[in-house]
């Protein structure tokens, strides 16, 4: 009670400071890298967890770049790591009413098309690259996990798979977690992105690879229309995604299981078993064309 009433006292005074009595503050639901808390109707504030202060120190400088071409995301209203307010670093943010949705919606490929128009931002963000399958599947042979013939079929399909995209393609700024749980819908129907802790520069199609194909299928169009120019084929795009897809689902297959976990992903086979519902539900071209 003493650490949550600390916190909950210090966020209490960051909201005097804008006006916010102390009883329109409540904490709410938080992820694994920050604790959450609405303070009145405008706003609302994040409170890095020790060890993720580097991802909100990454969201201050990725936010304004990308509000510049025009993705809907809340506007940083303070960031503070001088800790003589809260004993730890925070954001105050600008609150955006809306409701979770149950899958992420055909119009957040209008907002990642912005996302990868970015070309600089003000912060250092990692470089993601596109691994090599092949020693997950070597590994998961040598563990017994998938027998010889069945690591010599996925290392085929990865080969043919690398035959469809660029893997020397630009990187592009990624907002690296597309799910559910940080999307808000607003009054207009309209998606919201919030939460850029997990931005970096990687392939595009690294952006779709945590959502299900089946949601990926119906955004992809939109997403294309969106970047103009610079759109690879939807072709060589979903070979990427599937290529990305497959690959960490096989690095997942041998872990632990981790419930209580609000991403599909978390469970070690959702993955894969999210692959084989998606091929035999006869997904569209150029889907169908790929396995």
């Amino acid at each position: 009670m003493g650490e949550l009433g600390g916190l909950l006292g210090a966020v209490v005074g960051v909201g005097r400071r804008y006006g916010v009595p102390g009883g329109e503050v409540r904490e709410v639901a938080g992820g694994v890298a920050n604790r959450a808390f609405v303070v009145g109707g405008e706003l609302f504030v994040r409170v890095a967890r020790a060890g993720f202060e580097g991802d909100l120190r990454k969201e201050v400088g990725v936010v304004p770049a990308v509000r510049a071409v025009g993705v809907r995301t809340p506007e940083v209203v303070e960031f503070d790591e001088s800790r003589a307010v809260v004993d730890a670093v925070y954001v105050v943010m600008e609150r955006v009413h809306g409701v979770e949705p149950a899958g992420a919606s055909v119009g957040v490929g209008d907002e990642l098309a912005r996302v990868h128009e970015v070309r600089s931002v003000e912060v250092e963000l990692p470089v993601d690259g596109w691994g090599d399958p092949r020693v997950t599947v070597e590994g998961l042979a040598v563990r017994g996990v998938v027998d010889g013939a069945t690591a010599e079929w996925l290392t085929g399909w990865f080969g043919r798979l690398e035959q469809r995209f660029d893997r020397a393609a630009p990187r592009v700024l990624i907002h690296g977690d597309v799910a559910p749980h940080n999307l808000l819908v607003g009054a207009d129907g309209e998606p919201v992105l919030v939460d850029w802790g997990d931005a970096a520069w990687a392939p595009r199609a690294t952006e779709f690879a945590k959502l299900r194909l089946g949601e990926v299928v119906g955004m992809l169009p939109r997403y294309l229309a969106g970047v103009g120019d610079e759109a690879p084929s939807e072709e060589e795009l979903a070979a990427g995604i599937l290529y990305l897809q497959l690959s960490w689902g096989l690095s997942k297959l041998a872990a632990d299981p981790w419930p209580g976990q609000r991403h599909w992903t978390a469970p070690p086979a959702s993955r894969l078993l999210g692959l084989l519902q998606f091929f035999t539900s006869r997904p569209p071209a150029p889907w169908a064309d790929l396995s």
